[in-house]
């Protein structure tokens, strides 16, 4: 077999896991509940976050609190203060890859 097979959890209990973690990317899958998030933190790579189901409230640097739902992906810039969570009665789940590989910036 040539392909890779990667299996991500499929529920609505809160998660975050690293799928793939190679010389290429970080490929994250994360589940979050009403006001459930993840800490304060900055980028570390480029980030790309893509909602595949709820409502995804996101503080970037200064800006304002922006929303984006299921179809929304965003693109995220290196170093970037992040506050990522739920707000809603919905959960909310979306996939975020890091390219590059946060260690290329180390």
């Amino acid at each position: 077999m040539l392909e890779k097979i990667y299996k991500y959890s499929i529920g609505d209990e809160k998660v975050v896991e690293k799928i793939i973690n190679d010389e290429n990317l970080h490929f994250n899958h994360m589940v979050f509940n009403k006001n459930e998030g993840l800490p304060e933190h900055f980028s570390n790579s480029n980030v790309y976050m893509t909602v595949i189901r709820g409502t995804l409230s996101i503080q970037l640097d200064e800006q304002d609190e922006h929303e984006y739902v299921k179809g929304d992906i965003l693109n995220i810039p290196y170093n970037v203060k992040m506050n990522v969570g739920n707000k809603h009665d919905e959960t909310l789940e979306i996939f975020v890859i890091k390219a590059p590989n946060p260690k290329d910036y180390v």
